[in-house]
């Protein structure tokens, strides 16, 4: 479902350009950090800022995932249990400004809209306690299979998808219990999609990634 670059841009424009949500607090302050420092040996796919993304083109300028502090610990720790079971976790996105929550909304068709986040009340990705993520390979560093692709809007990214093979299934199954472990909860729509537990503690943002050191 591939967008036209130009009804990107302004659209992407046109979100900038409103704010998010006033919601009453109070809430915990942001702490974002960013993955890779917390755990140099989580590896990055950062597809929203390429074009292998649903949209077709980039969205993000710069190749970066962040989460707040306990999450990011949270997924530290759920690599470090896998290793031993010779798998690896790889980022596909963490922390998400509100705009382009905006920019998924306006351009996602009504009928695919269980897989994107209404901006009226934001997503959990705008509050840095959400991450998107799969499981690689240690020996291949190839990411492993799953009963369904990232972003892909269809029954086969529910995380109770009885379709596929009984090993995606099983793979499936493990990042789900290895994050379920570190207090994330799989959303119910995207197998690859994890809620941190304390979510509703932290505000919607709108910070660009070129603002977060």
């Amino acid at each position: 479902m591939p967008f036209k670059l130009l009804t990107i841009c302004f659209v992407l424009l046109a979100a900038c350009a409103q704010q998010p949500p006033v919601e009453k607090g109070p809430f915990k302050p942001t702490d974002l950090v960013e993955l890779i420092k917390i755990d140099p040996t989580l590896k990055l796919d950062i597809r929203y800022a390429t074009k292998n993304n649903f949209t077709g083109h980039p969205v993000y300028t710069q190749a970066r995932a962040f989460l707040q502090r306990p999450a990011a610990i949270g997924v530290m720790k759920a690599n470090q249990a896998l290793k031993p079971l010779g798998y690896g976790l790889l980022i596909f996105d963490g922390y998400r400004p509100w705009s382009v929550t905006k920019l998924f909304w306006d351009i996602t068709p009504n009928d695919k809209k269980e897989f994107v986040a209404d901006p009226k009340l934001g997503s959990r990705h705008n509050r840095g306690c959400a991450v998107d993520l799969t499981l690689y390979d240690l020996k291949t560093g190839k990411e492993v299979q799953m009963t369904g692709a990232y972003d892909e809007m269809s029954e086969r990214s529910y995380p109770n998808y009885k379709g596929g093979t009984q090993q995606q299934r099983k793979m499936r199954d493990l990042l789900r219990t290895t994050m379920e472990q570190q207090g994330f909860t799989v959303f119910q729509s995207e197998w690859w999609h994890f809620d941190y537990k304390d979510w509703k503690s932290y505000a919607i943002a709108d910070i660009p990634f070129s603002a977060i050191k």
